[in-house]
């Protein structure tokens, strides 16, 4: 299973747009997949030469490195912090990804697809430099924004090219840009329509937004598109590029940063002494491979990338393109460059990591936006995390520290009740492994915590608080069903909340790790001695001025 995850700019910190979007889900699928047996694969990194990173440089009067090496280790901070457990997290500034890069390139050329051609491009006369795409804003020609940028609008999604835009400016000093001739490379993407067409009608379990999209902007026709610009940063060109003042020019990030989910497999194969190892993920016809991004990112991962590796060789397409909605902030999309929605890292100084990640969860906008507010970040972590899920365990490693010495007691006679409970759990495991197959990751985690409102239902009837002073048997029988019911769903939330379920996984005293031992309950045998639990969770109160 490799899981290639959306490549953050190196401009600034993710917001919970970001988190929700592409991180936390991708980490969910990741960790259910390591329980379940599969071998995963998990890689992203900092996209070192978007547009945004030269811009901020060229604002702060700084190269784009300094912003790179800015951000680069706090993005580590965040993953740590938030248990988003990639296998390798790299930045797009490595030779080896330059070397995959000149290999993708070097592959469409070889193969026919790419063409050097002499274009109009635009050009800031007071700047004196030609604009890549993210340095031209105009108004979308689609819906009508003022603040499209050159190569997308966010407001409609609509992918452009900067000669789209009515009344363009230049975002370096605001002059009108002019046409200017210049040549670049061309990937040939007309060429290559039909196999993407084709490729994507056999798509299979694909969300409708994704695949309809998808379909849409194929069936509008592609068109050739440069994979070079005028620019002193990014990938250079190769020695036998072959165009025009190759030293001013520089691979086209929208082409290049894609290509980082095969490079970042290379890479993490070449730390692990094995060189050869990351070819698994990407020849073998039998694994599977899921690109999480949000839906402004559908066209580059669900068809340019394909038609990228259909193009250069014979490498493994996507078996999946799990877009996300948008998070929107009382109704406005979450965003970096706009200032919408606080840094993920803000929201750590109020949430433990895994009520974060469960509020999150449940807010994930697989299939619509989402507006998200602190308000209801907080009722779910207090009403449902902290009250259902986190109060179940503490009641019942409670009453077994009291009733039987916190030792897991040899059960009586099981009652139908008893034998329903465990079935009910072994049902909610599979039909919640099911839904995490499919990436339905919101009615996954609604499937673990039925789960626990079973188990609180099973303890309310059998009333082990009230039978401790009658029938000791009948206590010691319920105590034994309800922590092996517990055992089970530990598994079933350790991809939503990983800190809390190691936990739950050392005070049962498992042998193995939770990664790798199946996606099934496991049983805790008569006699263990449990670990002195604490309370998993605690209550969330915002402050009375968050920042």
């Amino acid at each position: 299973m490799l899981v290639a995850v959306a490549w953050p700019y190196a401009n600034g910190l993710s917001h919970l747009g970001h988190i929700a979007g592409a991180y936390l889900p991708a980490d969910i699928f990741a960790r259910y997949h390591r329980i379940a047996g599969n071998r995963v694969l998990m890689v992203s990194g900092t996209d070192a030469h978007g547009t945004p990173i030269t811009v901020l440089a060229d604002q702060e009067g700084v190269t784009p490195a300094v912003i790179v090496e800015r951000f680069n280790p706090r993005f580590h901070e965040q993953w740590d912090r938030l248990g988003i457990s990639f296998d390798l997290f790299t930045t797009t500034m490595t030779d080896n990804h330059r070397e995959v890069t000149w290999e993708i390139l070097r592959g469409l050329r070889d193969n026919g697809y790419l063409e050097a051609r002499t274009t109009d491009q635009f050009y800031d006369p007071v700047a004196a430099r030609f604009l890549p795409d993210r340095y031209v804003e105009g108004t979308c020609p689609n819906c009508g924004a003022d603040n499209a940028r050159g190569d997308q609008c966010d407001t409609c999604g609509k992918t452009l090219d900067p000669v789209d835009l009515v009344d363009p400016r230049s975002k370096l000093t605001g002059a009108t840009p002019e046409q200017r001739p210049t040549e670049h490379h061309f990937i040939l993407l007309s060429k290559l329509q039909e196999d993407v067409r084709t490729w994507l009608e056999g798509r299979e379990g694909w969300r409708n937004h994704v695949i309809n999209w998808a379909l849409g902007f194929v069936k509008e026709g592609l068109h050739d598109r440069a994979i070079t610009r005028d620019l002193s940063w990014g990938v250079p060109l190769p020695p036998d590029a072959g165009l025009d003042a190759p030293n001013d020019k520089r691979i086209y990030v929208w082409f290049e940063a894609v290509i980082g989910y095969l490079s970042a497999s290379k890479e993490w194969a070449q730390r692990q002494g094995d060189p050869e190892a990351w070819r698994a993920w990407w020849e073998d016809p039998s694994a599977e491979s899921y690109y999480f991004v949000g839906k402004d990112n559908i066209p580059f991962h669900a068809v340019y990338w394909p038609a990228q590796l259909m193009g250069s060789g014979e490498l493994n397409l996507p078996t999946n393109v799990p877009a996300n909605q948008y998070v929107t902030f009382k109704g406005a999309k979450a965003s970096k460059s706009f200032g919408v929605g606080r840094a993920a890292l803000d929201y750590l100084e109020i949430f433990e990591p895994d009520a974060l990640r469960y509020g999150l969860a449940t807010n994930l906008p697989e299939y619509n936006d989402v507006d998200l507010t602190d308000e209801e970040l907080v009722r779910r972590v207090n009403d449902e995390l902290v009250a259902t899920w986190g109060n179940l365990v503490n009641r019942v490693f409670a009453m077994t520290s009291k009733n039987l010495g916190g030792v897991v007691p040899e059960p009586g006679t099981f009652e139908d009740r008893d034998r329903e409970l465990l079935a009910t759990i072994d049902a909610h495991l599979a039909e919640e492994g099911a839904l995490l197959e499919q990436v339905e990751l919101r009615r996954a985690l609604k499937e673990a915590m039925s789960g626990a409102q079973a188990v609180n239902g099973y303890l309310n009837a059998m009333a082990p608080w009230k039978t401790a002073k009658t029938d000791a048997e009948r206590t010691a029988t319920t105590l034994y069903v309800a922590l092996q019911a517990i055992a089970g769903l530990t598994t079933a939330f350790a991809p939503f909340v990983p800190f809390a379920s190691a936990s739950l996984a050392d005070w049962f005293g498992f042998t193995t790790p939770l990664e790798g031992g199946g996606w099934a309950r496991r049983e805790v045998a008569p006699g263990t001695q449990l670990g002195a639990a604490a309370p998993l969770f605690a209550k969330v109160e915002l402050p009375d001025n968050p920042a």
